[in-house]
């Protein structure tokens, strides 16, 4: 599949892996001690939900649109900081991504190293950060950035992973640059986003990453539709974790199964939170 984020700005998966995200970072700012947030694919940075490629597939309005407009989701304390970090762009029509929403998450000690390969998305995202002294945005490969940017100086972070499946290589370039930043820094935190579209994908990247990181992984998945059209459609997100956090399989778990229910298309939709052992 191709997974151009202007394409797919506020929805399901985003919400998903963006809610995630924040309580990945939360977690981070418990110790006084700086950290550093690396984004290998940040896209643009922020995107505009009535331009002409969010209009094209409409995902938003199943996805960020409808949850916005459920007040008692937005008044659990789990969704309060991502709803913090979204809430101006929102209400001017735009959907912050990842690299936006954890420079939000940010506090004055740590920092943010976002790249970018393709060229107008990377140019957009460097002018968003423009003079922002606590953020690198850079017109990089991000797969070249595990190797060479890896462990930062804080020794403390957290490696975010989300690229557009639009190459058959994509799955073994995840692990291949896995293997290359775990190497280098073992004891960093690693998200992995991942479409739930067809199963053998899934699959293939769920047990290379077990083979890499045995015991110190897992998996968040939400499916919100029938399995049975999984080849057919993109049916669910996923995000894997590598060295996550104490307590945020039980977070995970609280939010797949309140977003879930306010996102599904059918009543097959279910969530899960699973150790890759």
């Amino acid at each position: 599949m191709n997974y151009r984020h202007a394409y797919h700005a506020g929805n399901f998966a985003d919400v998903v892996k963006h809610a995630l995200l924040v309580r990945l970072i939360a977690y981070l700012k418990r110790k006084d001690k700086a950290f550093r947030v690396y984004d290998t694919h940040a896209g643009r940075g922020r995107y505009d939900l009535k331009a002409d490629e969010a209009l094209r597939t409409g995902e938003a309005h199943a996805g960020i649109l409808r949850l916005a407009a459920d007040p008692d989701l937005r008044g659990e304390p789990l969704f309060a900081d991502y709803f913090a970090a979204i809430e101006a762009d929102l209400a001017e029509g735009f959907y912050p991504g990842s690299p936006l929403i954890a420079r939000r998450c940010l506090r004055a000690i740590d920092r943010l190293s976002a790249y970018e390969l393709h060229p107008k998305d990377g140019e957009a995202l460097r002018h968003l950060f423009a003079g922002d002294i606590q953020t690198k945005a850079m017109l990089l490969d991000g797969w070249l950035a595990l190797g060479a940017h890896l462990p930062p100086k804080e020794k403390r972070g957290l490696v975010l992973i989300d690229p557009p499946f639009e190459k058959t290589s994509e799955v073994d370039d995840i692990l291949a640059g896995l293997d290359k930043a775990l190497g280098r820094w073992r004891g960093g935190i690693y998200a992995v986003w991942y479409p739930i579209k067809k199963k053998a994908l899934a699959e293939r990247l769920l047990s290379g990453i077990r083979a890499l990181a045995p015991d110190e992984a897992l998996a968040v998945e939400a499916r919100f539709e029938s399995e049975a059209q999984e080849e057919e459609r993109f049916v669910g997100t996923g995000l894997a974790v590598i060295n996550p956090p104490y307590l945020f399989a039980g977070e995970a778990e609280t939010i797949v199964n309140r977003l879930v229910p306010a996102l599904k298309r059918d009543k097959s939709a279910t969530g899960s939170v699973f150790a890759l052992t």
